[in-house]
C-alpha cells in the first residue's frame, strides 16, 4: 500500500464547535465509567480547566454502563438514559461535545437524543444492527476496531455506515490481540485507515490494557499511555482517546490504564506540540 499524508484529502469531521482532522488535534478526554453523578461533577471541571490551559479542544467522555467486564461482580455504572442525561448537561456546563459507548440499538436510539458521538465498543465493531441504529441518529459515530481486525478491514464498517447515510464517522485503533492478555499497537494502521478513507483516533489507554490479565479484572500499564499517544501522533492519527482519573489506583473500572489527573496537563501539552510539526 503506498503511504499518504495524514492531512491529505480526507474531509474534516465537524464534532460541536470543533473538528476532527484540522489544524489542531482532538482529544477524547474523561474517566473510564461514571463512578457517581458527584464523581462526574468533580472531574469534568477538572479536565476542562486542565485541556484550557494546555490549550487543548476537546470531547468528555465517560461510560454509563460497562457492559463486557469480566467478572459479574464487577461495577457496571448506571442507567442509560440516566447516564447520557448527566453526560450531556456535563457538556452545556463544560461547553464541550460529549460522547459514550452504546452496546444494543435500544440504547443507540436513547443516546441519540442527548450525545455528540456515539461509540460503537471493539467487540461490536461489525454488529450491523448495532451501526445502522448509531448512524441513523445522525449522530458522529466512533468506531472502536475490534482487536481481532486487520486496519484494512475497517473499509467494511465505513461502508456500512455510509449505507446508512451517515458519512460523519471515524475510527479508533486501540491495539491487536497479542497472545493471551496482551495487546500490541501497530502504528502503521493508522495510515493504513486513513488509506480507507476513515479519519483515525488513537486510543492510548485501552492499548496499554491487558483484558483480563487480573483474572477477574483486566491489567494495564498505563504510564506507557503517553509514549504511545506521542507515537501514533506521529504517525498521522487525527486525535487521541484517553482516559484519565484522579487516583487511577482507586478507580472503579480500568484503573491500571489510566492516566493520572496530575499528570494530563503535561501529556496534552507535548501531544500538541508534535501534532503542530507533523501537520505543518
Amino acid at each position: 500500500m503506498a503511504m499518504t499524508e495524514p492531512h491529505s484529502d480526507l474531509p474534516a469531521i465537524p464534532i460541536g464547535p470543533y473538528t476532527l482532522g484540522g489544524d489542531t488535534p482532538l482529544f477524547i478526554l474523561g474517566p473510564c465509567v461514571i463512578e457517581s453523578e458527584s464523581f462526574i461533577r468533580k472531574i469534568g471541571p477538572l479536565i476542562k480547566e486542565i485541556a484550557d490551559e494546555a490549550g487543548a479542544s476537546f470531547v468528555f467522555k465517560a461510560s454509563y454502563d460497562k457492559a463486557n467486564r469480566s467478572s459479574v461482580d464487577s461495577f457496571r455504572g448506571m442507567d442509560c438514559r440516566d447516564g447520557c442525561q448527566l453526560l450531556a448537561e456535563m457538556g452545556r456546563e463544560l461547553g464541550v461535545p460529549v460522547t459514550t459507548d452504546i452496546h444494543t440499538e435500544e440504547q443507540a436510539a436513547i443516546a441519540g437524543e442527548y450525545i455528540d458521538v456515539l461509540q460503537i465498543p471493539a467487540f461490536l465493531c461489525r454488529q450491523t444492527d448495532l451501526i445502522k441504529a448509531a448512524a441513523e441518529t445522525g449522530r458522529v459515530v466512533n468506531v472502536k476496531k475490534g482487536q481481532f481486525l486487520a486496519p484494512w478491514d475497517v473499509s467494511n464498517i465505513a461502508e456500512k455506515l455510509r449505507t446508512f447515510e451517515n458519512v460523519n464517522f471515524f475510527m479508533t485503533e486501540r491495539g491487536a490481540s497479542f497472545g493471551y492478555n496482551n495487546l500490541v499497537a501497530d502504528m502503521r494502521s493508522i495510515p493504513w485507515m486513513q488509506e480507507a478513507g476513515c479519519r483515525v483516533v488513537f486510543d492510548a489507554t485501552h492499548s496499554v490494557q491487558r483484558p483480563g490479565g487480573l483474572g477477574a479484572t483486566s491489567g494495564g500499564d498505563g504510564r506507557l499511555a503517553p509514549l504511545l499517544a506521542r507515537s501514533a501522533v506521529a504517525a498521522g492519527c487525527d486525535g487521541v482517546f484517553m482516559e484519565t482519573h484522579p487516583e487511577p489506583e482507586k478507580a472503579l473500572s480500568d484503573g491500571p490504564n489510566q492516566v493520572p489527573l496530575d499528570e494530563l496537563g503535561g501529556v496534552l501539552r507535548k501531544l500538541i506540540e508534535i501534532y503542530r510539526v507533523i501537520r505543518s
